[in-house]
């Protein structure tokens, strides 16, 4: 099965009853639907979706001297085909390679939020002006005489 923790692109061998087929896994590749894996073909010099469990059990790792050979034979049009892939991809590629940058940093958040409630503790201290007003509202009318 493709392993990309080692390295960020993987060579692999698709064995299907219809014959063999050198294929490439790439990290960089947009996220597939659910369940579903993006490979480049190189027979059929494209990249595909395919269904990852059907796939998953005919995916071998190629050895050393396959992967080179592979990469000699298969280099230039796996780059084209890849740039392709990724240009018409563009929106995902750029949704995930930029990082956000918050609006309002931490720092700043907490110390507003420091002189917010240093403002409102201090309108509400005993003898404060604002307290006063505020009890003088809530008695003012509400006596029946």
């Amino acid at each position: 099965m493709y392993n990309t923790t080692k390295t960020p692109v993987w060579y692999g061998e698709l064995r299907t009853a219809r014959g063999n087929a050198i294929v490439i896994h790439d990290k960089q590749f947009p996220e597939a639907k659910a369940g579903r894996i993006y490979l480049y073909n190189a027979v059929r010099d494209t990249i595909i979706e395919y269904a990852e469990e059907i796939v998953s059990g005919n995916l071998h790792d190629l050895d050393k001297a396959k992967i080179k050979a592979a990469e000699d034979a298969y280099g230039a049009a796996w780059d084209s085909a890849r740039s392709e892939f990724m240009e018409k991809h563009q929106g995902w590629v750029d949704a995930n390679a930029t990082k956000h940058k918050p609006l309002i940093t931490k720092a700043k958040a907490k110390s507003k939020k420091r002189d917010e409630v240093d403002a409102a503790s201090s309108d509400n201290e005993p003898g404060s002006e604002s307290l006063d007003r505020e009890f003088a509202n809530d008695w003012s009318g509400g006596l029946e005489e």
